[in-house]
Protein backbone atom coordinates (compact mmCIF):
# COMPACT_ATOMS: atom_id res chain seq x y z
CA UNK A 1 0.00 0.00 0.00
CA UNK A 2 1.67 3.67 -0.79
CA UNK A 3 1.21 6.45 0.97
CA UNK A 4 2.39 9.75 0.77
CA UNK A 5 4.08 11.63 4.19
CA UNK A 6 4.22 15.34 3.64
CA UNK A 7 6.19 16.36 6.77
CA UNK A 8 8.28 19.54 7.20
CA UNK A 9 10.51 18.53 10.14
CA UNK A 10 12.76 16.31 8.80
CA UNK A 11 13.89 13.97 11.86
CA UNK A 12 9.84 13.32 12.42
CA UNK A 13 9.07 12.72 8.69
CA UNK A 14 12.19 9.78 8.34
CA UNK A 15 11.04 8.39 11.94
CA UNK A 16 7.79 8.56 10.71
CA UNK A 17 8.57 6.69 7.60
CA UNK A 18 10.77 4.20 8.78
CA UNK A 19 7.53 3.11 11.28
CA UNK A 20 5.47 3.20 8.09
CA UNK A 21 8.12 1.01 5.97
CA UNK A 22 8.60 -1.50 8.97
CA UNK A 23 4.64 -2.13 9.06
CA UNK A 24 4.83 -2.92 4.86
CA UNK A 25 3.42 0.70 3.63
CA UNK A 26 5.71 2.02 0.63
CA UNK A 27 6.66 5.63 1.58
CA UNK A 28 7.11 9.18 -0.40
CA UNK A 29 8.42 11.38 1.79
CA UNK A 30 8.46 14.98 0.63
CA UNK A 31 9.25 17.87 2.89
CA UNK A 32 6.98 21.12 1.85
CA UNK A 33 3.37 21.82 0.95
CA UNK A 34 3.99 22.67 -3.12
CA UNK A 35 5.92 19.44 -3.43
CA UNK A 36 2.85 17.73 -1.50
CA UNK A 37 0.28 18.93 -3.98
CA UNK A 38 2.59 18.11 -6.90
CA UNK A 39 3.17 14.25 -5.87
CA UNK A 40 -0.73 13.96 -5.34
CA UNK A 41 -1.25 15.54 -8.83
CA UNK A 42 0.72 13.42 -10.73
CA UNK A 43 0.25 9.96 -9.08
CA UNK A 44 -1.81 7.77 -7.36
CA UNK A 45 -1.67 7.02 -3.53
CA UNK A 46 -3.67 5.04 -0.91
CA UNK A 47 -3.60 7.39 1.40
CA UNK A 48 -1.53 10.98 2.37
CA UNK A 49 -0.50 12.16 5.25
CA UNK A 50 0.12 16.33 5.48
CA UNK A 51 1.17 18.08 8.17
CA UNK A 52 -0.78 21.48 8.38
CA UNK A 53 1.98 24.18 8.92
CA UNK A 54 4.68 23.33 6.06
CA UNK A 55 6.49 25.93 3.86
CA UNK A 56 5.59 27.08 0.63
CA UNK A 57 1.93 25.79 0.86
CA UNK A 58 -0.17 24.43 4.36
CA UNK A 59 -1.59 21.01 4.71
CA UNK A 60 -5.25 22.74 4.36
CA UNK A 61 -4.78 24.35 1.32
CA UNK A 62 -3.12 21.48 -0.16
CA UNK A 63 -6.11 19.49 1.03
CA UNK A 64 -8.51 21.92 -0.27
CA UNK A 65 -6.45 22.10 -3.86
CA UNK A 66 -7.20 18.80 -4.38
CA UNK A 67 -10.45 18.20 -3.39
CA UNK A 68 -11.18 21.43 -5.99
CA UNK A 69 -9.42 19.04 -8.12
CA UNK A 70 -11.56 15.99 -7.81
CA UNK A 71 -8.89 14.11 -6.34
CA UNK A 72 -10.17 11.78 -3.50
CA UNK A 73 -6.84 10.24 -2.21
CA UNK A 74 -7.94 10.24 1.55
CA UNK A 75 -5.99 12.09 3.90
CA UNK A 76 -4.96 12.07 7.20
CA UNK A 77 -3.98 15.84 8.93
CA UNK A 78 -1.40 15.48 11.42
CA UNK A 79 -0.42 18.67 13.42
CA UNK A 80 0.04 19.88 16.79
CA UNK A 81 -3.04 22.14 16.35
CA UNK A 82 -5.44 20.57 19.03
CA UNK A 83 -8.19 22.99 19.51
CA UNK A 84 -11.73 21.82 18.30
CA UNK A 85 -11.79 24.85 15.87
CA UNK A 86 -8.75 23.25 14.08
CA UNK A 87 -10.22 19.94 13.95
CA UNK A 88 -13.62 21.12 12.41
CA UNK A 89 -11.78 22.92 9.92
CA UNK A 90 -9.29 20.54 8.52
CA UNK A 91 -12.34 18.13 8.28
CA UNK A 92 -14.43 20.41 6.98
CA UNK A 93 -11.83 21.14 4.29
CA UNK A 94 -12.08 17.43 2.98
CA UNK A 95 -10.23 15.61 5.41
CA UNK A 96 -10.67 12.67 6.59
CA UNK A 97 -9.11 12.47 9.51
CA UNK A 98 -7.42 14.58 12.21
CA UNK A 99 -4.00 13.16 14.41
CA UNK A 100 -2.62 15.94 17.04
CA UNK A 101 1.04 15.48 17.91
CA UNK A 102 2.59 13.70 20.10
CA UNK A 103 0.89 10.88 18.97
CA UNK A 104 0.91 7.02 19.71
CA UNK A 105 2.58 5.14 17.03
CA UNK A 106 -0.05 2.76 17.22
CA UNK A 107 -2.98 4.99 16.96
CA UNK A 108 -1.26 6.53 13.71
CA UNK A 109 -0.95 3.12 12.53
CA UNK A 110 -4.76 2.17 13.79
CA UNK A 111 -5.94 5.49 11.74
CA UNK A 112 -3.93 4.94 8.38
CA UNK A 113 -5.55 1.57 8.23
CA UNK A 114 -9.32 2.78 8.97
CA UNK A 115 -8.17 5.26 6.33
CA UNK A 116 -7.41 3.20 3.99
CA UNK A 117 -9.49 0.32 4.69
CA UNK A 118 -12.62 3.01 3.09
CA UNK A 119 -10.58 3.68 0.29
CA UNK A 120 -10.19 0.21 -0.53
CA UNK A 121 -13.53 -0.20 -0.17
CA UNK A 122 -14.74 2.58 -2.05
CA UNK A 123 -12.43 1.87 -4.66
CA UNK A 124 -13.35 -1.20 -6.15
CA UNK A 125 -15.73 0.60 -8.34
CA UNK A 126 -13.31 2.98 -9.65
CA UNK A 127 -10.73 2.66 -13.01
CA UNK A 128 -8.05 4.62 -13.18
CA UNK A 129 -5.75 5.82 -16.39
CA UNK A 130 -2.85 8.48 -15.27
CA UNK A 131 -4.62 11.04 -13.26
CA UNK A 132 -7.92 10.10 -14.85
CA UNK A 133 -10.45 8.12 -12.19
CA UNK A 134 -13.82 6.82 -13.52
CA UNK A 135 -16.40 5.54 -10.82
CA UNK A 136 -18.48 2.63 -12.38
CA UNK A 137 -21.01 2.87 -9.81
CA UNK A 138 -21.59 6.80 -10.41
CA UNK A 139 -20.48 7.26 -13.85
CA UNK A 140 -18.52 10.16 -12.54
CA UNK A 141 -14.87 10.85 -14.19
CA UNK A 142 -12.71 13.16 -11.96
CA UNK A 143 -9.67 14.75 -13.59
CA UNK A 144 -7.27 17.52 -12.54
CA UNK A 145 -9.59 19.98 -14.49
CA UNK A 146 -12.54 18.52 -12.04
CA UNK A 147 -15.05 16.08 -11.16
CA UNK A 148 -18.14 15.67 -13.81
CA UNK A 149 -20.99 13.10 -14.48
CA UNK A 150 -20.78 11.31 -17.66
CA UNK A 151 -24.59 10.32 -20.06
CA UNK A 152 -24.19 6.91 -20.46
CA UNK A 153 -22.79 6.64 -24.13
CA UNK A 154 -19.76 9.03 -22.39
CA UNK A 155 -19.31 6.41 -20.06
CA UNK A 156 -18.96 3.65 -22.08
CA UNK A 157 -16.70 5.08 -24.21
CA UNK A 158 -14.18 5.78 -21.33
CA UNK A 159 -14.57 2.69 -20.07
CA UNK A 160 -13.68 0.74 -23.14
CA UNK A 161 -10.68 3.21 -23.11
CA UNK A 162 -9.79 2.60 -19.65
CA UNK A 163 -9.96 -1.42 -19.83
CA UNK A 164 -7.96 -1.67 -23.14
CA UNK A 165 -4.50 0.13 -21.83
CA UNK A 166 -2.19 0.35 -25.13
CA UNK A 167 -4.98 -1.36 -26.78
CA UNK A 168 -6.19 0.50 -30.39
CA UNK A 169 -10.05 -0.09 -29.94
CA UNK A 170 -12.17 -0.52 -33.62
CA UNK A 171 -14.72 2.48 -33.82
CA UNK A 172 -17.10 -0.03 -34.14
CA UNK A 173 -16.96 -0.72 -30.41
CA UNK A 174 -17.44 2.31 -29.31
CA UNK A 175 -21.45 3.08 -29.10
CA UNK A 176 -23.50 4.51 -32.70
CA UNK A 177 -19.65 4.91 -34.42
CA UNK A 178 -18.55 7.37 -35.32
CA UNK A 179 -20.02 8.81 -32.04
CA UNK A 180 -18.18 11.49 -30.32
CA UNK A 181 -19.78 13.69 -27.09
CA UNK A 182 -21.33 16.36 -27.53
CA UNK A 183 -19.11 18.76 -25.56
CA UNK A 184 -17.19 18.64 -28.47
CA UNK A 185 -17.21 19.31 -31.86
CA UNK A 186 -16.39 16.79 -34.93
CA UNK A 187 -12.98 18.52 -35.33
CA UNK A 188 -12.25 18.83 -31.51
CA UNK A 189 -13.06 14.58 -31.31
CA UNK A 190 -10.92 13.93 -33.61
CA UNK A 191 -8.25 16.08 -31.72
CA UNK A 192 -8.99 14.56 -28.42
CA UNK A 193 -8.73 10.95 -30.45
CA UNK A 194 -5.17 11.56 -31.34
CA UNK A 195 -4.38 12.82 -28.24
CA UNK A 196 -5.35 9.00 -26.64
CA UNK A 197 -3.79 7.55 -29.36
CA UNK A 198 -0.19 9.29 -28.57
CA UNK A 199 -0.89 9.31 -24.95
CA UNK A 200 -1.31 5.23 -25.02
CA UNK A 201 2.03 5.28 -27.56
CA UNK A 202 3.82 6.79 -24.54
CA UNK A 203 2.74 5.00 -22.07
CA UNK A 204 3.40 1.22 -24.04
CA UNK A 205 7.26 2.51 -24.38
Amino acid sequence: MRLLLAEDEKSLARAIGTILEKNHYSIDLVYNGRDALDYLMSDTYDGAILDIMMPEMDGITVLKKLRNLGISTPVLLLTAKSEVEDKVNGLDSGANDYLTKPFATQELLARIRAMTRTNTAQSSSRMHMGNITLDRATFEISTPFGSFRLANREFQMMETLISNPGHVIPSERFPEPPYYPVFFSAFEYRGWNSSVCRYRKDRSH
